[in-house]
């Protein structure tokens, strides 16, 4: 299949490509790890942006739970003494219950659960999430635009070369695969594994068990230790997008609809910014209502939608119906857009999606049907693909008009 930047680099993209390029060359040389001055300082330069592409805009400092990735380490390393203690033939009561809660915790932490362990063991630091509105105030009907402005830390654990090996190898088999691999299975493998030895005494299983929490905990340490990347695909080309959408929509107000356009920051923690963004913007709304369209790592090749996410569980987005429109609204603009996608990792869409409120996410594939340069060092402004960038600008404005002629 042509990939979207190939099909659309003959046309011109409604979004300003000027401005797309300028929010990305200003933003990534920052460091934008949750929590940090960078962060901060990324989160103040786009509300003036923002307010410069005529969206009035103001940062909200909020507060979160951070948690990752030394939690996560912990949590492994705590598996993996789980598995020692059941191989050394002692203290089995011990292993089982060390090995089941050290599973358990990380797939609710994951999966954006109660998460009992950041409560008990993660710092409260504070982030910063940048809210602009347009439109009309008083509306009824309320479309919401979100991205996240904040990076990630870098580690061997993303490398995407045996992805690339696999895509090579068996092409068929990938292009048909619309699910991603379930890395996170691995991780709550081995505590559970542990576990499991401990129960049965079986050493083979406890060793299994072992030897994976340990893997685990080592690559979530090189992760902690590695630095954090300039994040021009995740997720600059998001906000590059907001803002370019922000400067059609100014220039061309749309009639009936209130609009909230919002970076969330402390996203690359697992979720941070977008439950306070949750509670303060979108709980009072009716969900009735209210639409949700999640602009994340649109900087590759090839345009596409998720369905859904989920680490262990796969949870489609609410309400297939905006999901369907924005397919409709695509093949009405000529822009070529994957279906049917569904991401192993988390994103900020499932927080409002569980709420109750419609959801779709757009995102952007390379040829071996990754984020190009995910969490890299490459992930740089020069890698971007800014033809897709400005199409998802352009899908995103033109289902906005299609909910104001609705209404």
């Amino acid at each position: 299949m042509p990939t979207n930047a190939a099909l659309t680099e003959h046309r011109r993209s409604r979004a300003s490509e000027e401005t797309i390029r300028e929010v990305a060359q200003t933003l990534a040389p920052l460091d934008r790890e949750a929590g940090s001055e960078g962060e901060r300082q990324a989160a103040e330069w786009l509300a003036a942006r923002l307010e410069r592409a005529g969206a009035p805009a103001r940062v909200e400092e909020e507060e979160y739970l951070d948690g990752w990735p030394g939690l996560h380490a912990a949590l492994s390393a705590t598996g993996a003494a789980s598995g020692l203690l059941a191989l050394s033939g002692r203290a089995r009561a011990a292993a089982i219950a060390g090995g089941l809660a050290s599973a358990a915790l990380i797939v609710d932490d994951v999966s954006n659960g109660a998460r009992p362990a950041r409560r008990a063991l993660g710092d409260r630091k504070k982030t910063w999430n940048v809210v602009a509105e347009l439109g009309d105030p008083e509306a009824a009907r309320t479309f919401v635009l979100i991205a996240h402005h904040d990076a990630a830390h870098g580690g061997r654990a993303f490398d995407q070369t045996m992805q690339s090996r696999l895509t090579d190898w068996f092409p068929g088999v990938i292009e048909r695969a619309d699910t991603a691999i379930p890395v996170w299975w691995g991780v709550a493998a081995g505590p559970a594994l542990a576990a499991l030895g401990a129960a049965t005494r079986r050493r083979g299983i406890a060793a299994l068990g072992t030897a994976l929490s340990a893997m685990s905990a080592a690559s979530f340490r090189d992760i902690a230790r590695s630095p954090v990347v300039p994040g021009a695909n995740d997720n600059l080309s998001g906000v590059a997008a907001l803002v370019a959408l922000a400067e059609l929509l100014a220039e061309r107000p749309v009639p009936g609809l209130r609009l909230i356009l919002a970076s969330c920051g402390a996203e690359e923690v697992l979720q941070g910014g977008i439950h306070a963004f949750a509670r303060r913007h979108l709980a009072p709304l009716d969900r009735d209502r209210t639409w949700l369209l999640n602009l994340e790592s649109v900087g590759s090749p090839q345009l596409a939608m998720l369905e859904g996410e989920g680490p262990f569980v796969m949870e489609d987005y609410f309400d297939r119906g905006l999901r369907d429109l924005v397919a409709e609204v695509a093949v009405r603009e000529g822009i070529r857009m994957r279906r049917g996608m569904r991401a192993t990792t988390s994103t900020d869409s499932v927080v409002p999606s569980r709420m109750g409120i419609p959801t779709a996410c757009l995102v952007s594939l390379n040829r071996h049907k990754g984020i190009s340069n995910y969490h890299s060092p490459a992930d740089v402004p020069e890698n971007l693909s800014y033809p897709t960038i400005g199409a998802a600008a352009d899908l995103t404005e033109a289902v906005v008009r299609e909910f104001a002629t609705a209404a």
